[in-house]
């Protein structure tokens, strides 16, 4: 499919994809702790970007709901 013919996103409805220190600041945990969700599980869905771990931010919403306790 020629580059032209494929459709476009508004750059308005994606957001930048979020680092490992901003997964830690956002979540409140130290930066090792986004390091052993990657590599031990748990945690929100993470994605390697090359040699890079990234996060939507989406996922960590939805990752955080999840893990609210009833009172």
């Amino acid at each position: 499919m020629p580059r032209a013919d494929l459709p476009t996103v508004e750059s308005t409805l994606r957001r930048p994809l979020a680092k490992p220190q901003e997964i830690a600041d956002y979540c409140g945990v130290p930066i090792g702790t986004v390091y052993q969700w990657s590599s031990r599980g748990g945690g929100p869905k993470l994605i390697k970007v090359g040699r890079h771990l990234r996060a939507r931010w989406d996922d960590i919403e939805k990752w955080l709901d999840s893990q609210t306790i009833a009172a």
